[in-house]
């Protein structure tokens, strides 16, 4: 249904453009009078993206018109400073972060990133990050508790790169490296799903105090053309496999594994992204005060629990 619905008012959108650029005098009334036909068109196709299947918010999570890692930082952090390499191989294209303010507070942010471009994706791997990707994350999150810097990940990954070259530098062991890492940092940890969160890619950077999701990320173990094609060996049931994964945001608030999910306009937050931003920052904001008010020990204890009961 979403897809039908994103496809009409593309055209509605394409064909607005047109009518502004060939607005004349002589005919801007009639020409206004149109526009806010399509208007009022495209507002009923997006009211009409409510209760949608996990299918559908599979596909809105992976739709690359959504806010990337970049977007979020430049909307939600101040003096951000860029942090590369992994001081060991390489810089990983496919995670970055660095050190910005938060509402003020120093903090180290960190996420996923995926390109616009077919240039831009390759040279990010398509948001999966290989062994040298997770090192360097892992070396921001120890500078961060080294210096009582809170830490906020952004996670949009299909998973961790599956290629040779990443099992041969060690994939596994970086991923579980971060795992332990993570579970045993000092300073408030918060994860924001964005998009996909699929598999050891999206957990080695999750290992959170909290853990929030737009309306219509995913977040599980594996994808689920994955899913279908282990279970029944048959991938075109995906949209079975969606269903049966309980993967949406509001399954796994239910779950307990989501704390909060931030609410989307209809259509997606690629719709209208500075409504998505200020739901973000938010609830950023107050979470990360409650978490300001543990002590370290109990903000361990606490992320070490709320994972075991995962």
């Amino acid at each position: 249904m979403i897809k039908e619905i994103l496809r009409q008012t593309d055209e509605i959108d394409a064909e607005i453009e047109k009518l502004r650029i060939r607005r004349e005098p002589e005919n801007s009334r009639r020409t206004d009078m149109r526009i806010a036909q399509l208007g009022e068109r495209r507002n009923y196709l997006l009211s009409q993206a409510r209760n949608l299947s996990p299918e559908d918010k599979v596909f809105l999570a992976r739709l690359g018109a959504r806010p990337h890692i970049d977007d979020f930082i430049d909307a939600l952090f101040t003096d951000f400073f860029e942090q590369k390499g992994d001081h060991l191989y390489g810089d990983d294209q496919s995670i970055f972060g660095g050190i910005a303010r938060f509402h003020g507070r120093p903090v180290t942010v960190l996420g996923h990133r995926k390109g616009r471009t077919m240039k831009e994706n390759i040279s990010r791997n398509f948001g999966m990050p290989k062994p040298e990707g997770y090192r360097k994350a892992l070396r921001m999150m120890e500078q961060a508790d080294k210096f009582g810097r809170p830490i906020i990940t952004f996670v949009d990954t299909p998973g961790a790169y599956p290629g040779v070259d990443a099992e041969e530098h060690g994939q596994g062991e970086a991923i579980a490296r971060n795992l332990a890492a993570m579970s045993r940092l000092r300073v408030p940890v918060i994860t924001v799903v964005t998009g996909e969160g699929n598999s050891g890619g999206a957990l080695a950077i999750s290992v959170a105090n909290r853990i929030l999701m737009l309306e219509n990320a995913v977040y599980s173990i594996l994808s689920p053309e994955g899913f279908a094609s282990i279970l029944w060996k048959d991938s075109s049931r995906h949209a079975e496999a969606a269903a049966l994964m309980k993967m949406t945001a509001a399954d796994l608030k239910e779950a307990g594994v989501a704390d909060e999910i931030v609410a989307e306009p209809a259509g997606g937050a690629q719709v209208n992204p500075l409504l998505v931003y200020a739901a973000l920052d938010e609830a950023i904001e107050k979470n990360l005060k409650e978490l300001e008010e543990l002590s370290s020990r109990v903000l361990i204890e606490e992320r070490q629990k709320k994972f075991r009961a995962m």
